[in-house]
């Protein structure tokens, strides 16, 4: 099972970062089926401050780009991304239209 990890904002504002944060609790069913079909086994979101992390898990056949077009095909994954963006801000040195950006890994510790 692979691992990615990616990063993103969220605006500067405790109520919206609320509001992210209670749209979490309950995320759609739709948006859950997608990321299965997408190839993702396992998905966690962690928050510092305005800094939102992400871990995911997934299959053998995952791909960025498949779950990209998954995604641009799916009208219900399109709303709750819009709706999404009223939360989230791009990370500074992120491209243009992108939220999540990958990080890299630069220490790991194993027995």
């Amino acid at each position: 099972m692979r691992k990615y990890c990616l990063a993103c904002d969220l605006k500067d504002d405790e109520n919206l970062i609320k509001a992210y944060e209670d749209y979490h609790k309950d995320v759609w069913p739709e948006i859950k089926d997608s990321l299965k079909q997408a190839g993702i086994l396992e998905m966690e979101i962690y928050r510092t401050g305005n800094r939102l992390f992400m871990i995911i898990h997934v299959d053998r056949d995952f791909s960025f780009e498949k779950k990209a077009e998954l995604d641009f095909s799916n009208p219900i994954v399109q709303r709750w991304e819009r709706l999404m963006s009223e939360f989230q801000k791009q990370i500074p040195w992120s491209g243009p239209d992108v939220k999540w950006v990958l990080m890299n890994m630069v220490f790991k510790f194993k027995i």
